[in-house]
């Protein structure tokens, strides 16, 4: 974005000073992290006022800020514009400057797997267009705001991940952000606390069509029978279905996983052999979204193919992760939820990668009243598994561990609730060249702790 300040202060229809001639070439929420020709948003909460920041902004290159209307004492030399709310401004402006861009938008939600397909869009659309994709964990009523302004006039595609935990939120980030296809990756548990059920879980999701524009596509798991039955009642949406099942648009038969990633057959709309360098058939399904897309922006199945094997996916989604005695970590830390649980143990239950596998799991959490259930029932997917040691890590993977002892669980098994050390310990001391272990945990558990303290210790 490249604008004049009297320009944005005309979108939020509000006052200033010191404003003609000034030009600002992007927004900022972070006075640290300013970069020369930002407008600085500053927010003002019960513990830290922004306000504060504006000064040092501007001397760390910001060109203006805005500034609440009731926030005392406003710098008298530096450019201003006099907001009653800074967030509304922000998504005011982000509103106003999306009505101007003439990208293609891609919406993605889903209870797991959002981040991936981002990911796997914006990498098989890349190499063909300008591309522009969320960075980080901006999917927020903040961050997507942010990155619609980071967007210049060369775009060609947005790809905008868009969370939630509650109902209307991706209602008000798909209306701010006017997709033209969007992507719900799955229905999952996470969040169940705040939804209520899988079903609440569905109507949140399904909120991503509400700013879908006329002639959009919906893209969507044809495997979840909810979004099955809320589709049927929705008019004037044209869905397209993806999946394992045979009555899908685009769906893969058998995946093959090889040294460096997973190769699979789709059948459909799309008869052809992919490679994807990542581990685990929902991440291969994730790729049908991609595939999906790619091909409706009028890519050739050879285009798709090409780009694809050179898809890069956010750290810590089934990253394969080499260790210094030849093990191979399959990092899928970032979170964890039953629906993404049960798929990268389905991974090492089917992997010959490795004789020798390991489970390292963290607390899921956000489950609600169900959360101790959701942890036991692991044991039945882990019982059958021919494994080498079950490692857990959390309060809640007690529940787990009290599980599979009652079940006569005969492997090496280990609890932590708070210290790393015995599982890292337990590792170092038992993994070799033939071992693959899976580490799989909620974010806040920071499961790659465990990783890098190992790989800590074999480097020494």
């Amino acid at each position: 974005m490249k604008k004049q300040l009297t320009e944005i202060a005309g979108w939020l229809q509000a006052e200033g000073q010191h404003m003609e001639g000034v030009v600002v070439s992007g927004v900022s929420i972070d006075s640290r992290t300013i970069k020369v020709g930002d407008l600085f948003i500053p927010f003002r909460g019960e513990q830290v006022n922004g306000h504060k920041y504006v000064e040092g902004a501007i001397e760390k290159g910001a060109v203006a800020s805005l500034w609440m209307k009731d926030e005392p004492n406003p710098p008298k030399d530096i450019p201003l514009i006099f907001v009653a709310d800074p967030a509304i401004a922000l998504q005011e402006m982000a509103r106003t400057y999306r009505g101007m861009l003439t990208c293609k938008v891609i919406g993605i939600t889903g209870s797991n797997g959002k981040t991936s397909t981002k990911d796997l869009v914006a990498s098989v659309l890349s190499p063909y267009f300008n591309v522009r994709k969320t960075e980080g964990n901006f999917n927020n009523e903040l961050g997507l705001p942010l990155t619609i302004l980071s967007l210049n006039e060369k775009t060609e595609f947005a790809v905008l991940e868009m969370g939630m935990s509650s109902f209307g939120e991706i209602s008000f980030l798909s209306k701010l952000a006017k997709p033209d296809y969007v992507v719900i990756t799955n229905i999952g548990e996470a969040h169940m606390q705040d939804l209520g059920s899988r079903e609440g879980i569905a109507q949140a999701k399904l909120e991503i069509i509400d700013g879908l524009a006329t002639n959009g596509q919906l893209f969507y798991d044809g495997d979840e029978v909810l979004l099955r039955k809320l589709l049927n009642q929705v008019e004037h949406v044209q869905s397209i279905p993806f999946g394992v099942g045979a009555d899908n648009t685009l769906s893969h038969g058998t995946i093959e996983f090889i040294g460096n990633g997973s190769r699979f057959k789709t059948v459909g709309l799309i008869d052809a052999e992919f490679m994807i360098p990542v581990y685990g058939s929902h991440q291969v399904k994730n790729t049908l979204a991609a595939i999906l897309i790619a091909y409706e922006s009028g890519l050739s199945v050879k285009d798709i193919q090409v780009a694809l094997k050179k898809a890069s996916l956010t750290d810590m989604r089934m990253q394969p992760v080499q260790g210094a005695k030849g093990e191979l970590f399959i990092n899928d830390a970032y979170n964890a939820a039953p629906t993404s649980m049960a798929a990268a143990l389905d991974f090492i239950r089917e992997t010959k990668l490795r004789s020798e596998k390991w489970l390292v799991l963290g607390d899921m959490l956000e489950l609600g009243d169900g959360e101790q259930a959701y942890h036991e029932e692991l044991a039945n997917q882990i019982m059958p598994m021919d494994l080498k040691g079950v490692l857990l890590y959390g309060k809640c993977m007690k529940w787990l561990y009290d599980e599979l002892q009652k079940r006569g669980y005969s492997e090496i098994l280990v609890w932590s609730e708070d210290n790393y050390t015995p599982i890292i310990d337990m590792l170092q001391t038992s993994t070799n060249n033939n071992s693959v272990i899976l580490l799989k945990g909620s974010r806040s558990i920071a499961l790659e702790n465990v990783l890098e303290g190992l790989i800590s210790k074999e480097t020494r």
